[in-house]
């Protein structure tokens, strides 16, 4: 039984690392900004909002990221898709709020 290995020069792309990072830092705003709704009995304050905001900014720049990182070759593509899922999550999550808003589920 031999052991095949198989060499190669190949490396996350730094885009897609980054990507999955926004990806991190929107989700974890936007979960922060709907706790802190919640412990302040569904008064949402400014900075809530604000934070929801910035959150959808990051998952933006942070889907063209991995998109970006995704057309590069010879690269490998775990934090591309990683952060391609987390930020469209993000988004998700995001359009969930403004539709629970606006027709208040």
């Amino acid at each position: 039984m031999g052991r095949k290995y198989i060499f190669t020069n190949k490396k996350e792309s730094k885009k897609g690392i980054m990507s999955a990072v926004l990806g991190i830092i929107a989700l974890v705003s936007l979960f922060l900004a709907v706790y802190e709704t919640f412990r302040n009995q569904g008064q949402a304050l400014v900075k809530y909002g604000v934070a929801a905001l910035f959150a959808l900014l990051f998952a933006l720049a942070g889907i063209v990221l991995g998109i970006m990182s995704k057309m590069e070759e010879d690269r490998f593509y775990l934090f591309s898709y990683l952060g391609i899922i987390l930020n469209l999550l993000a988004i998700a999550g995001i359009g969930f709020i403004i539709y629970a808003g606006v027709y208040g589920i």
